[in-house]
């Protein structure tokens, strides 16, 4: 196809110089039309110094730099070392100078390189004491009379590549089809706005980012296109959050004295200031006919499901039902039971609804729930399913909000069968509090309530972090305690045994009950239980009639047994930060002094880091940003948390500045034009809605 006739949509086998496998190699990596292969941009840049001579990059190397830079060498000797680790070793002459390259795991070499043979060495160069050398760098062969021109300096890109293909072969394609592509981008933002924010063209941003002149051009060109994301997100999110408080409706809840002075009375103990203000802030919500949508964030242990009750039971008290949503079986089981235990005595029907119900079951729930018969329901996602459908819901409560996303919000608000249309409010609740970065982008459209403070008599937990070598020293120290009267969680990442030689549930019951747990009463719980098999080994536990008990992360969340003082968390190094910090919120519920240790040998640095924040703070807060900062925020945004596309440049750790600007854009440009219906906003309202409709539930605004 001649390079005239490439379109966006072109496959990338069709540009010119791109052959089959390369085309494969490319698709591998998503890139299958010259769009996407545009928005391939490079990881990094490289301060490509040109066609430079040895002496030239001695003394730059001697200034404390590491320059890239090709030299015009001649071959002046060769050597193949086979062991310890196969590497191909030569020294090349240039006039100037010596200098020495070495090729590791690269038998291909053998053969191209013999003294007396003249090419361009190009790679990075670094001093080795008095000696110049390159690791790696790429040669190519010059034949006798060859001259091709000087090399000149530029920031040569790095892409992102693969074994299939490398950076120099993307950058080859990338800038085959520039040319013809670049005049036919769109750009989503008017002319005009532009202006107003010293925004380049798109079509000139992209140019560079894949070629820039300097350093400055291509930072300008990422702020802009950073900006961009942040804006489409900030407009999908504000376009949502306008709908929803113009247009949906919910039923008035009002909560009075009365009514809440017998709610407090259900509970055993008086409300912490910070649990109060929740309260107040959900009752100020649920009597507004706009529908509640509110974040319930607090660290582990601060009393977040009482405050969630708290509006459950003001939804009841005025004569409709209430939903909460859990994660895990485990977890829906254990709301379940300790929601019935308050309400002991009263005529609140709770169903519990999950996916192990059998068929009959499962329809007389459902049923009950139907007819207003049940009037607190807890569950799964089977709550979420077409089948669940409830007489007048008015509250839903969806626990663990990162695990479920903004479409299972949307599908619980479908759940009331009222007449008039009305929507229920949703409250969602964390106890991963959410990164302040975080909370204003996926999260913009909540409202937030956060609770800090641990309700009296919650026992602060000793954290310890030790090596494999110290694990009976542990076990050891662990049983005293036990002896003593306490309980005691051990956690392993795996349900059976594996070859990898992780920790097991059933093998570490064994290992422990035959070893320094004998004469213990050990119980095994993970999710591969069926529900009465994993609640009678809870329940066991949480009467103390069980010592030990040996699980999977199944208790990350939920589980509340205040004799419970210890923990041991075997391979602590492959768990999550967030994740530890949950587990080990497991313990300090009672008044005995409570101890975590996580066992972990760290193999990355990333791991390693994870116990070093584990250990030094119990901030559920600053863990939530120090976890931020080592996964970064490509795997918290993306797709796995939120639902949402992860952003192709925009960085949530080093672009706040941008993120402020356009969250306050786009709050005023939906506040002019809350559909983004003015023509000069056509392009940008179909990009919106092609990338965040369905994660945002922006498909009705359509």
């Amino acid at each position: 196809m001649p390079a005239t006739d490439l379109r966006p949509s072109t496959p990338v086998g069709a540009i010119p110089g791109i052959g089959p496998r390369t085309s494969e190699a490319l698709g591998h990596l998503g890139i299958r039309t010259a769009a996407d292969l545009l928005r391939h941009f490079p990881l990094r840049y490289e301060d490509d110094r040109g066609e430079r001579s040895v002496a030239d990059l001695i003394g730059l190397c001697e200034g404390g730099e590491s320059p890239v830079a090709a030299l015009r060498v001649e071959v002046a000797s060769v050597r193949h070392a086979p062991r310890p680790k196969p590497r191909t070793e030569a020294t090349f002459e240039d006039g100037t100078g010596t200098v020495r390259a070495v090729w590791f795991n690269a038998p291909w070499m053998r053969g191209r390189l013999h003294p007396g043979m003249r090419g361009m060495l190009q790679g990075q160069a670094k001093l080795r004491g008095r000696y110049l050398e390159l690791s790696n760098p790429r040669w190519e062969p010059l034949a006798d009379g060859d001259a091709p021109p000087a090399r000149e300096a530029r920031l040569r890109p790095v892409y992102p590549a693969s074994e299939e293909i490398a950076s120099a072969a993307i950058e080859r394609a990338v800038r085959a089809a520039m040319p013809a592509i670049l005049p036919q981008l769109e750009d989503p933002l008017p002319a005009e706005y532009r202006a107003s924010r010293a925004l380049p063209p798109l079509d000139e941003c992209v140019r560079r980012m894949h070629a820039p002149r300097d350093r400055d051009e291509q930072l300008e060109a990422r702020r802009r296109l950073a900006f961009e994301e942040f804006l489409q997100l900030q407009l999908g999110v504000m376009m949502k959050k306008h709908r929803m408080r113009t247009e949906a409706r919910a039923p008035r809840i009002p909560v009075n004295e009365a009514v809440d002075a017998r709610i407090r009375a259900r509970f055993p103990w008086p409300f912490t200031g910070e649990q109060d203000r929740a309260c107040s802030e959900i009752a100020g919500d649920l009597a507004q006919a706009l529908p509640m949508n509110r974040l319930l964030q607090g660290d582990v242990g601060s009393g977040k499901t009482a405050v969630a009750l708290y509006g459950m039971l003001a939804a009841v008290a005025a004569g409709m039902q209430a939903a909460l949503v859990a994660p895990t079986e485990l977890l829906a089981e254990q709301h379940a039971a300790s929601i019935g235990r308050f309400l002991s005595g009263s005529d609140v029907r709770v169903e519990l609804v999950t996916g192990s119900l059998g068929a009959a079951a499962r329809r007389e729930s459902l049923a009950r729930l139907a007819s207003g018969e049940s009037h607190v329901a807890v569950g799964t996602h089977a709550l979420l399913l077409e089948g669940a459908v409830f007489r007048n819901l008015g509250l839903a409560v969806i626990d663990e909000q990162h695990r479920f996303g903004v479409e299972q919000r949307a599908a619980m608000r479908e759940k009331s069968a009222g007449p008039s249309g009305e929507v229920p409010h949703v409250l969602v609740m964390t106890a991963t509090p959410i990164p302040r970065t975080l909370s204003l982008t996926v999260f913009g459209d909540l409202d937030v309530s956060t609770i800090r403070s641990r309700p009296a008599g919650r026992q602060p937990v000793a954290t310890r972090v030790v090596g494999r070598d110290r694990e009976q020293e542990v076990y050891r120290y662990v049983r005293e305690r036990i002896d003593g009267g306490e309980q005691c969680y051990v956690v392993v990442p795996a349900v059976e045994e594996r070859a990898d030689g992780l920790k097991d549930a059933e093998g570490t019951s064994r290992a422990l009950s035959d070893g320094v747990f004998a004469g213990l009463r050990v119980g095994v719980v993970h999710g591969r239980l069926d529900r009465d098999a994993r609640e009678a080994v809870m329940d066991r536990f949480r009467r103390a009639e069980l010592d030990v008990l040996v699980a999977t992360v199944v208790i990350e969340v939920g589980v509340d047994v205040p004799n419970a003082s210890l923990m041991v968390v075997e391979h602590a190094d492959r768990f999550g930060l967030a994740q530890l910090h949950q587990l080990r919120g497991r313990v300090g519920r009672g008044t005995r002094r409570s101890l975590c240790v996580f066992i972990g040998d760290p193999a990355t640095e990333d791991a390693a880091k994870r116990l070093e924040a584990i250990a030094g703070t119990d901030d559920g807060f600053e863990i939530a940003e120090m976890d931020l900062a080592i996964r970064g925020p490509g795997e918290l945004f993306g797709s796995r948390q939120s639902g949402l596309p992860p952003f192709r440049v925009a960085d949530l750790a080093h672009d706040m500045e941008l993120l402020r600007l356009a969250r306050r854009d786009a709050k005023a440009i939906v506040d002019r034009d809350p559909g983004l219906d003015a023509p000069e906003h056509a392009l940008l309202r179909r990009k919106i809605l092609r990338t965040y409709g369905d994660a945002l539930g922006l498909a009705d605004v359509a």
